[in-house]
């Protein structure tokens, strides 16, 4: 007889995330950040396996983002929208973060200041707690996410050349796996799949999607 799996009840999305995310995850520096050699495990070839050539032949840009879960009685996931006119993922749902500069000692570096620059989130509210494994994408990226918990009473700055919005979401929502849906789109002439996650009026695809599915199955191993 084969066994049906269950779908994770919503009750271990409550706050023993914290607990289970620090039982699973380190800073210590992630592996394959900046070798050629090393190719990361998770990314953009996950939900397009054919992908994978093309993002191994690219410079590598190593980068950094935070994902800033809210202490709340529900916990929240803290997200940004990107503003329009941006040269790259314009007007798309992302996490703070970017770049890693040469000033930067760590990716724990990168994302904290990353997020005091996009929206003001203050240091001092933030809790790192670990890294989930190194995001590779098509355009050459190497994504360090930063797993953090994040205190309620915090204010927000947005800078407007970067982020148009900020919003959360519960992270009930983002660990569900029916909630983790694959689609596809014509990309530079071919088409190529990627995993979404739709929340209302919002639509979270892409690399984001793609992060939340790894941060699902590393804490929740479904």
């Amino acid at each position: 007889m084969t066994e049906t799996a269950l779908p994770v009840s919503r009750s271990i999305y409550g706050n023993n995330f914290f607990d289970r995310a620090r039982a699973v995850l380190t800073l210590d520096a992630p592996p394959g950040l900046t070798d050629p050699d090393a190719l990361p495990l998770r990314g953009d070839h996950d939900a397009d396996p054919v992908v994978k050539a093309i993002a191994a032949v690219r410079p590598i840009k190593p980068a950094a983002v935070l994902i800033p879960v809210i202490e709340r009685d529900e916990p929240m996931v803290l997200l940004t929208q990107r503003t329009a006119h941006l040269p790259q993922h314009a007007g798309q749902i992302a996490f703070p973060g970017g770049k890693i500069d040469p000033t930067d000692e760590t990716p724990l570096a990168a994302a904290l200041r990353e997020a005091q620059e996009e929206i003001g989130l203050d240091a001092g509210v933030i809790d790192p707690i670990g890294y989930l494994d190194i995001y590779m994408t098509t355009l050459g990226y190497r994504i360090v996410p930063v797993v953090a918990r994040v205190h309620p009473q915090f204010t927000l700055t947005i800078n407007p050349g970067e982020v148009e919005d900020t919003f959360e979401v519960p992270l009930s929502h983002l660990m569900e796996p029916a909630n983790h849906q694959t689609h596809s789109r014509e990309w530079q002439g071919m088409m190529r799949s990627y995993y979404a996650i739709p929340f209302g009026e919002r639509y979270i695809w892409g690399v984001t999607a793609g992060i939340f599915r790894n941060l699902q199955q590393r804490i929740y191993g479904a």
